[in-house]
């Protein structure tokens, strides 16, 4: 199984390595690009010089797609995953051309989440991180619909649907600066794969195990051409894409929710400290702003390239501890850093 992992990352990475420069050049030729003055009052960094494309979802979309379809044969999760992932990819391209409402994209969010739990991929139990589970597929709604007997699993499926919508937004937020998140992404993707191998033997982890390679390779194969200074970024498509697969592999690897945030720490816990804010200063929680810890760096004077090797390294040393530590151990490790991370952006915030 160790060997389809690597063939999936290989694959998905050389199709990315190719796509990436005909999508860049296309949307130069068409002039679909972000100016100057936009990146610099979305990320107040004054070293943006060059007008960049977005549209980085389309070749990240197309290489797990052609990775997929090699190495598994789709049945109705798949499907689920591969619709949802076309839709965002849709919703992310429009965005990454025209800008559309917040609003929009929170619903298509919601409206792709459908899909993959219609598909039948729910979280049926969340791992106690002081020992064993808690069952959440206790209340149920029976229908006939067509001849035949459906359920609607409540508490797992709503809850899949808040994961899989939150974890699409929040994961793109921390994407401000060159590199940041196709890093992150792919090293997460890794250990989550990592995570699957452990269970090599069991049929049922297959699909997580080459989903994640497809996702990994995808990213590593869009970072050459998005690392400062980058020639196209990955936009609402890329960054998206990212969030949506990670969480279906966190409900897939075993409902190990708690192991993506535990990955993503800084992301998630910036997240939540942005979010905090926004409320406290009576603002919309989907509108884009410049509180988040890398727009804060940036004031501070950090280059971007430092910003984004902080990013990967952070996720790089989670995922080693997430290797060896035990539910209760990363829960108190990931409880230690939120407090303070949320301490240090709070003194960062007071500062600048």
């Amino acid at each position: 199984m160790l060997l389809r992992f690597f063939l999936s990352l290989i694959i998905s990475c050389f199709t990315s390595l190719l796509l990436t420069p005909i999508v860049r050049d296309f949307f130069i030729k068409k002039k679909l690009i972000e100016q100057p003055h936009e990146k610099q009052k979305k990320t107040h960094n004054a070293t943006a010089l060059t007008a960049v494309p977005r549209g980085g979802g389309i070749p990240i979309y197309f290489a797990i797609l052609v990775t997929v379809f090699a190495l598994l044969t789709p049945d109705k999760h798949l499907w689920g995953i591969i619709i949802a992932c076309t839709i965002t990819l849709l919703v992310g391209v429009w965005d990454d051309i025209k800008d559309i409402s917040p609003k929009i994209r929170l619903f298509t969010n919601i409206l792709a989440a459908l899909f993959i739990v219609g598909s039948g991929i729910g979280i049926a139990f969340i791992s106690n991180p002081f020992g064993g589970t808690i069952d959440l597929s206790f209340l149920k709604y029976n229908f006939t619909f067509l001849g035949q007997t459906h359920s609607i699993w409540i508490i797992s499926d709503l809850l899949a649907i808040i994961w899989i919508t939150w974890c699409t937004n929040i994961v793109g937020w921390a994407t401000g600066v060159d590199g940041q998140l196709p890093g992150f992404t792919a090293i997460a993707a890794i250990f989550i794969g990592i995570l699957g191998l452990r269970f090599g033997t069991d049929i049922a982890q297959w699909p997580l195990i080459i989903l994640a390679g497809a996702l990994a390779g995808a990213y590593l194969g869009f970072l050459p051409f998005n690392v400062f200074p980058q020639s196209i970024m990955p936009g609402y498509s890329g960054k998206s894409l990212a969030g949506l697969l990670l969480a279906v592999l966190a409900i897939l690897s075993g409902a190990k929710l708690a192991t993506l945030i535990f990955l993503l720490g800084i992301p998630m816990i910036d997240a939540v400290f942005v979010i905090i804010k926004r409320l406290v200063n009576h603002q919309s929680i989907i509108r884009s702003d410049n509180n988040h810890l890398h727009h804060q760096l940036l004031k501070l004077g950090w280059t971007r390239p430092q910003i984004a090797i902080f990013y990967w390294s952070i996720s790089l040393i989670l995922g080693l501890f997430a290797l060896f530590l035990n539910s209760s151990q990363k829960f108190y490790t990931f409880f230690g850093i939120f407090i303070l991370l949320i301490f240090f952006s709070w003194k960062l915030s007071r500062r600048i």
